[in-house]
Order: structure tokens, then sequence, then C-alpha cells
């Protein structure tokens, strides 16, 4: 007689995508409903953009990335948040909340310590950003063909796009903080990088 271990996962392809639908679907609703209450209550939401080296706005690093200045502002940042978003999300939703904590609370804090004098930035980008950074490295970082390809198709679809938004040429754009969640969505993805399990021998 001869024992078999072998690992076994509940969730099927379709569990996951169903599950990082509902995910970013609900985050972007979350996004236009706080706008709605901004617009509502004459901007008041606003005060919690991030306005950098005063101490008190540390408290906002978070809260400023679910806030937005406009709906033309969240409807620019729906469509990539949401696409990017359930990407990463297929992986595992534990390993993206925690990819995209990790990405908001880098860029809260860069942005911060960075930005000009006299500024109040807030947005989604951010994460936006570091989502792409994420993504398109994951692959490479744990060696896994098909995450290679989607972020190759991400990167030839949106990396003109994600170049032109670090140029701070850009009026009125917090390039700082793009570059930022940039470079936190690439540190990312070797931080929560997926470890390969190894093969069990049959016995």
């Amino acid at each position: 007689m001869t024992d078999k271990a072998i690992h076994t996962d509940q969730w099927t392809a379709r569990d996951r995508a169903l599950a990082a639908g509902k995910l970013m679907v609900g985050w972007v609703a979350l996004l236009w409903a706080l706008e709605a209450l901004d617009v509502a209550s004459g901007h008041a939401l606003d005060r919690f953009g991030i306005q950098p080296r005063d101490p008190a706005e540390l408290a906002d690093v978070v809260p400023a990335a679910f806030i937005h200045f406009g709906f033309a502002h969240v409807a620019a940042n729906s469509i990539p948040l949401l696409v990017l978003g359930f990407v990463a999300a297929l992986s595992g939703i534990r390993r993206f909340l925690l990819a995209a904590t990790l990405i908001v609370v880098a860029d809260g804090l860069g942005v911060w310590l960075v930005a000009p004098d006299h500024t109040n930035t807030a947005g989604a980008s951010g994460l936006i950003f570091g989502l792409f950074g994420f993504v398109v490295l994951s692959g490479f970082v744990e060696r896994r063909p098909l995450g290679i390809v989607v972020g190759l198709l991400i990167a030839a679809y949106w990396g003109t796009t994600f170049l032109a938004g670090l140029s701070p040429t850009n009026e009125g754009v917090s390039w700082q903080g793009h570059l930022i969640g940039l470079a936190a969505g690439v540190a990312t993805a070797f931080v929560v990088a997926r470890r390969r399990r190894p093969r069990l021998p049959a016995a």
C-alpha cells in the first residue's frame, strides 16, 4: 500500500475571479459614494487629503487614498483601479489586501515627506501606480509564466500612460505620489511574493 500527499485548493479559478470582481467593484463603488458625500457636504472630505510635513496630517495617510477632488477625478481612476485591482486580487484576496495596504501606507508617507508646500494630495492614483508595478513585476519575481505574460500585456497596454503620469510637467498632478506609489508596488512584489511549495514525493 502507498500513501500520497497532495496539495488541494478549495477555491476554483471561477471562485477567485468572482471574489476579486466583487471586491474591486465594491472598492470603486465606495470611492464614488465618498465623492458624492463630499460634494453633498460642500467638499468637507477634502480635508482628509495629505498636507505635507504637518504631524497632524499623518492620520490622513490612508484616508487620502479614498478621497477625490471631483467626480472627474474619481472617473479617471476608476477603470485602472478596477482592472489592476482585479488582476492583482486573482492571486488571493488576503495577499492583495496586504499589498494594497503596504502601497497605500508607503505612498502616503512618501507624499507627506516630499510633496510641495501648501498642497493637498488625495486620490487613488498612488495605489493605482503601485498596483501597476506590482502586477507587472509579480510574475517575474515568482517565476510564474502566466503572471509574466499578464504583466507584459499590462505594461504594453498601459505603459506609456503610466510613464506620462510620472512627468513633473503635469500641472495639478502629484507626480511624486505616482512615482512613490510605483516604487512601493515594485517593492511590494518582492515582499509578498509567493514561495513555491516543494512537491512531496510519493510514499
